[in-house]
């Protein structure tokens, strides 16, 4: 299915997950399309928070003018990356907007000018040779981890003194069902992507430089091997398996390591970076460039599925009208993939850092009552973290959250959706373990 040569090498895998069912062709559709960059918008809204971490304090006011390129929020706390202006032309104001999964954001509204005229400040790293010019050129250009987690680069990049990294690994496994972004932008940045794994080695000093792609996807492989020729960098072909891009599941597959309860994947010895954002580093070290944009796969029951490059802050609507259009019946709207992305309630919602699919879906599940738990232990089989799902959902029902923390190891949940997808009475276990997080007392 995936090549002679592929099917004799070594795969790699973790243990449990799932294999999702994609109606409609799936990754299929979009996987052979290349990136197209979307229409220049004429007003985007910049989220102030697009990011893990302290939101962005404004650096502009109503009436100024600026640069594409140029910092508009800079981070309140030391957890965050700042936002950059994805137009040039004049700021309105700021506005709220509402965000995937309803809260509402502050957001930096700019009327395009039309010129596109970049930011002349910007510049690359002063010493390319240098750990820290290289983490202050990553930090200054808003580089977050484009897989969905958006969790700051360079705090993932500068772990303590104590914490020795011998392993860097890009994640190009792209297992959410639907999403291809991460998949063309091997096929088309693939030396990009081998820079930025290379200064994340430089930067983290770590010895073993790995990247693990699925095997659906041999002809990324085969960029990327051609891309690491001499560089002595591992492509590891990972077997087809769902949640096989989750950081704790790639490092178990790639490394044998298992990452502690309640602990990092620095904890183990590794850092993991997303294949984009790879690519993010190596454009933000060379030429100073911020991320002002990103590849969003809009597909599912849409006219003209495609892969666009989408300026950050275009609300989702006017990216829908530009794929066709939704079909008929459409009664969901994911930003993301359909396991761990979020429903997006308004059509103004704007395309942040994160968003790494538009999903339209004609969802039957909302029509379909809840059954109750048969203790069949199907979740259990298939959590790849080897939780108890059955158990913490009981004792988060209750009320009991900090029983379902302390005995049931609550905050190891990725909500990863191993659980719901398989649990035949379609109990809304996620959103349970999401909820009962939310409602622990802080530390």
């Amino acid at each position: 299915m995936y090549g002679r040569e592929l099917a004799l090498e070594k795969t790699y895998t973790f243990r449990r997950g799932i294999h999702p069912q994609e109606e409609g062709g799936g990754k299929r559709v979009t996987g052979a399309m290349p990136i197209e960059d979307a229409a220049r918008p004429s007003m985007v809204a910049i989220a102030l928070s697009q990011s893990v971490g302290a939101a962005c304090k404004p650096l502009v006011k109503p009436g100024d003018h600026v640069f594409l390129g140029q910092k508009i929020g800079e981070p309140a706390g030391f957890v965050g990356a700042p936002v950059h202006a994805s137009v040039s032309g004049i700021v309105k104001g700021i506005q709220a907007r509402t965000s995937a999964g309803g809260p509402r954001l502050d957001c930096v509204v700019i009327e395009s000018d039309g010129l596109d005229e970049w930011d002349p400040s910007l510049h690359g790293a002063e010493n390319p040779e240098d750990p820290k010019s290289l983490l202050q050129s990553i930090r200054e250009a808003g580089v977050v981890g484009l897989g969905g987690a958006a969790f700051p680069t360079h705090i993932k990049l500068s772990p303590p003194p104590e914490k020795k990294i011998d392993y860097v690994i890009l994640n190009g496994a792209e297992c959410e069902p639907y999403l291809t972004s991460d998949h063309r932008t091997m096929l088309e940045e693939p030396a990009a992507i081998v820079d930025g794994l290379l200064i994340a080695a430089k930067i983290v000093g770590a010895t073993h430089k790995k990247i693990g792609i699925e095997l659906n996807k041999p002809d990324a492989i085969a960029a990327l091997r051609q891309a690491c020729e001499g560089k002595d960098i591992e492509i590891c072909p990972l077997q087809v398996k769902y949640p096989q891009g989750g950081e704790k599941q790639l490092i178990q597959a790639i490394t044998g390591r298992q990452v502690p309860s309640g602990k990092l994947p620095m904890d183990a010895g590794c850092v993991v970076v997303n294949v984009s954002t790879a690519a993010a580093i190596s454009r933000a070290v060379r030429k100073g460039l911020p991320i002002i944009d990103r590849v969003v796969t809009v597909t599912g029951a849409i006219r003209q599925p495609k892969n666009l490059r989408v300026r950050l802050g275009v609300d989702i609507e006017s990216i829908i009208e530009q794929c066709g259009g939704a079909l008929d019946g459409v009664n969901k709207i994911v930003l993301g993939g359909p396991m761990m992305g979020l429903s997006a309630y308004n059509p103004l919602t704007p395309v942040v850092k994160g968003t790494s699919g538009i999903l339209l879906m004609i969802d039957p599940s909302r029509e379909r009552p809840l059954g109750n738990c048969m203790r069949c232990a199907t979740c259990v089989s298939v959590c790849p973290i080897g939780l108890v799902p059955l158990q913490m959902y009981a004792l988060a029902r209750k009320g009991f959250f900090e029983r379902a923390r302390d005995s049931q190891h609550l905050l190891d949940c990725v909500e990863c959706g191993c659980c719901a997808y398989a649990c035949p009475a379609k109990l809304p276990l996620v959103q349970t373990f999401r909820a009962a997080k939310r409602a622990l007392p802080r530390k």
